[in-house]
């Protein structure tokens, strides 16, 4: 076919990757307390290269069929090197391998909050809680510069082909990022709620607790701007009485410059969460401490006009300038993050501790809150890989092998919606049934943790 004459020379490198990947897996599992750390940590960092190698090489297939480049007018290849590195393969790289650092830091939060509900003493219950935390720590730092990933992802799609980028972002696949707003605005309000009831465990944090329903209100606020749709399903009545099919008052809601926005402004929210926590049982002892909070509150200020101004600015403009603010959006979020977090680290050191930690102390509702983070996550994943599967419709390489067979159709949004929920619940059954093999080689003893933990 015109795919293996394309990327026939990837196959056996594929296969051959597939071996490593299992030798990295097996003697990473079966060393475990039998190798030196330094030997299983590089085993561990050798099984993460390979795999993501193998991802690159299925992203080249997926990306080419999307956005085919390196060849002629009439299909053939010219350049091996320009199909691989398409318009958005490395877009898609990147953005997996963030969403997938997110996806396996919830499934490890989601077996500690396993661990935890059945733990039969305190020590497992520090243990596991303390699990919890490490892996929506990681799933929340990758969770944050997603939708920055996802934004690069859209422009480039834009940038091969305007009704490529309508059709996804538009079209037939508009209503789907409308699920996609409220299956993502969910993800930060469990990460956010997570960790305001983390705080709960920290001697001090309590200080803090009054800044929770100014986060609360703005997430809600950001959360619902997100998810307006910027054309209603209406009934023909109804559609009337609003002059059309986009709401009069809403409808400026349901467009990009307000959603880019409101997605940077719960980015910043969630970030001020997670710096709360950080400070919890903390007190700056630094001579400037004053100096640092107000410049820190002064970056955020300033972020967020220069944000909002530049979503209202959007309304204003055409199109293609309004689709690059997003870029001035992005980097001065990402500004705001890395140098406030640089400031706290010097606010902070040598803090005075105003209290402990104490692992353990956490209600069952936070736990189940990681249950439902790695479940969304699951979920959009699947709706996400719908969408770039299905973006390309009636085509089996964009523009260049049209889909002629009789069966072909593209799914429409409640079927693949159905599936792809189906899907998830068996992912998950499986998954259920490896965290419970694992709790039979665990019942003897919790194993030793690494410095720091409970």
């Amino acid at each position: 076919g015109y795919m293996v004459k394309i990327f026939s020379w990837t196959f056996f490198p594929y296969v051959l990757l597939f071996f490593l990947e299992a030798i990295f897996l097996y003697s990473y599992y079966y060393g475990w307390g039998k190798f030196s750390p330094k030997v299983h940590i590089a085993l561990g960092v050798g099984l993460n290269i390979v795999g993501t190698a193998i991802m690159f090489i299925a992203d080249a297939w997926l990306t080419f069929m999307n956005t085919p480049n390196g060849i002629s007018e009439t299909g053939e290849l010219v350049s091996m090197w320009d199909a691989v590195n398409n318009f958005i393969w490395m877009p898609i790289n990147v953005h997996r391998i963030i969403a997938n650092v997110a996806f396996g830091g919830s499934v490890a939060a989601a077996y500690g909050a396993y661990k935890f509900l059945g733990a039969k003493n305190d020590r497992e219950r520090a243990h596991y809680d303390w699990m919890g935390y490490i892996g929506n720590f990681i799933a929340i730092s990758a969770l944050l510069p997603l939708p920055f990933a996802g934004y690069w992802l859209g422009k480039e799609i834009y940038a091969y082909s305007q009704s490529l980028g309508i059709t996804l972002m538009g079209g037939t696949f508009s209503w789907l990022f409308i699920i996609q707003a409220v299956l993502i605005g969910n993800l930060f309000l469990a990460a956010n709620y997570y960790l305001w009831v983390s705080m709960e465990r920290i001697e001090g944090a309590e200080r803090y607790r009054k800044f929770i329903k100014y986060l609360l209100a703005s997430i809600a606020v950001c959360f619902l701007v997100w998810a307006t749709p910027h054309s209603l399903v209406a009934s023909v009545e109804e559609s009337r009485a609003m002059g059309g099919s986009h709401h009069p008052v809403l409808g400026v809601l349901g467009v990009m410059s307000a959603k880019n926005t409101a997605v940077n402004i719960l980015i910043l929210t969630t970030y001020i969460s997670f710096l709360l926590y950080r400070r919890g049982n903390k007190e700056a002892t630094v001579s400037w401490a004053r100096t640092g909070n107000i410049i820190q509150f002064s970056i955020f200020a300033a972020v967020i006009i220069f944000v909002v101004f530049l979503g209202v600015y959007g309304y204003f403009v055409e199109a293609r300038v309004r689709i690059g603010l997003s870029v001035p959006q992005v980097l001065s979020v990402l500004f705001a993050m890395i140098a406030v977090t640089i400031i706290d680290i010097f606010l902070f050191k040598n803090a005075k501790i105003r209290g402990e930690i104490r692992w353990g102390d956490m209600p069952a509702r936070a736990q189940y809150a990681l249950f439902f983070i790695a479940i969304t996550f699951a979920w959009t994943m699947g709706l996400m890989g719908y969408v770039r599967a299905g973006m390309r419709q009636h085509w089996h390489v964009y523009g260049v092998m049209a889909d002629t067979s009789p069966d072909a159709f593209t799914p429409t949004l409640g079927f693949a919606s159905n599936v792809i929920s189906i899907t998830v619940l068996i992912f998950f059954t499986f998954i259920a049934f490896v965290f419970w093999l694992a709790g039979l080689s665990g019942k003897k003893t919790v194993s030793e943790t690494v410095e720091g933990a409970p």
